[in-house]
């Protein structure tokens, strides 16, 4: 695993959120703004993340986000969390990512997940139309791309003269995307590292991630587990922007289990987040770490510990991009205050 030793074990997940009433250009060009943002204050990556059929977000093509970024930025590594790959042929995974490491040279990460990214519609087109069953194509689709980006195909496999080009002596740094207990499982038994959404399923981020270091088994002799894990977090000394994050936040999900898929308006996150039922009764499903910097940091120092887990994944969805790299600044400092 390489790692950059004056960046701190923190990375960003962006999901490219449209807000409303901006266009998808604004949003792009916001995404570049935050990866700078995290480059300065000393994070070790940006990721976006792939999901389609969605007005209110701009990643249904992580590849060439992680293009864009990575020409606006300049030591900060960057990729993609993940490449949904039944989505997508290996090869041209391979292809691409091979592409990134000639641009950009040891700063590309390809975290790899075995869920669509969507709704099973597009799904289904995205796939051409094919029937598919994501977890029983999964290894073989992992097992093909690793071949392609160099661990070769056996011989006589009708793939083996095949070249996933351009050539390049390095990969991109591969990781296994998981939101239940299959992730961290398949990258511990295939010697690979993980990542764990913990603002998906955190009722069991911290076991799975333990039983995944308990568990690995190296591909290689230098074979090294390493893990990292996602948290939905906000940090600012302001108490009202810490209510609109977590306000902006409930309503996102609430959107999302209605299928709703379009920009949060702004004024309905102002009245949730004044309204006295919102303000005295606040969610607290164990998803969100929010609060002052010194307390969000100290709590995500706690939670990285908790699942022997080597770096931390910041996710900040919905809300002004000044306030998130705000936020991001304040916990980068108190990260190394409590470090």
């Amino acid at each position: 695993m390489t790692v950059t030793d004056e960046t701190l074990p923190l990375a960003v997940l962006d999901f490219v959120g449209i807000e409303y009433g901006e266009s998808a250009s604004a949003a792009v060009a916001g995404a570049v703004g935050i990866a700078q943002a995290v480059e300065a204050a000393g994070y070790r990556r940006y990721w976006v993340s792939e999901h389609h059929n969605m007005t209110s977000l701009a990643c249904s093509a992580p590849e060439l986000l992680t293009a864009h970024v990575g020409a606006l930025t300049s030591r900060i590594r960057v990729g993609a969390a993940g490449i949904m790959l039944p989505n997508h042929a290996p090869l041209k995974v391979a292809e691409t990512f091979r592409t990134l490491l000639a641009m950009y040279p040891g700063r590309i990460d390809l975290a790899l997940g075995r869920a669509p990214g969507t709704d099973p519609l597009t799904a289904h087109v995205l796939r051409r139309g094919m029937v598919a069953d994501p977890a029983a194509e999964f290894p073989g689709q992992v097992a093909e791309l690793l071949a392609f980006l160099g661990d070769g195909f056996p011989a006589g496999h009708p793939y083996a003269p095949l070249v996933a080009a351009p050539l390049v002596d390095e990969r991109p740094e591969l990781f296994v995307l998981g939101s239940s207990g299959y992730g961290p499982r398949f990258a511990a038994v295939n010697g690979m590292s993980a990542v764990f959404a913990h603002h998906m399923s955190p009722e069991i981020a911290f076991e799975a991630l333990r039983e995944y270091r308990a568990n690995f088994t190296a591909r290689t002799p230098d074979g090294a587990p390493y893990s990292a894990m996602s948290v939905l977090a906000f940090a600012s000394e302001d108490a009202e922007a810490v209510l609109a994050f977590e306000a902006a936040w409930t309503l996102t999900i609430a959107n999302i289990r209605r299928g709703v898929r379009e920009p949060l308006r702004p004024e309905r996150v102002r009245e949730l987040a004044g309204s006295p039922e919102f303000r005295s009764g606040r969610p607290d499903d164990g998803r969100m770490v929010t609060g002052e910097p010194k307390a969000v940091a100290e709590r995500l120092l706690e939670m990285k510990q908790l699942a022997q887990a080597d770096e931390i994944v910041v996710v900040t969805p919905s809300l002004d991009r000044d306030l998130r790299k705000g936020s991001f600044a304040a916990l980068a400092e108190a990260w190394r205050r409590a470090a």
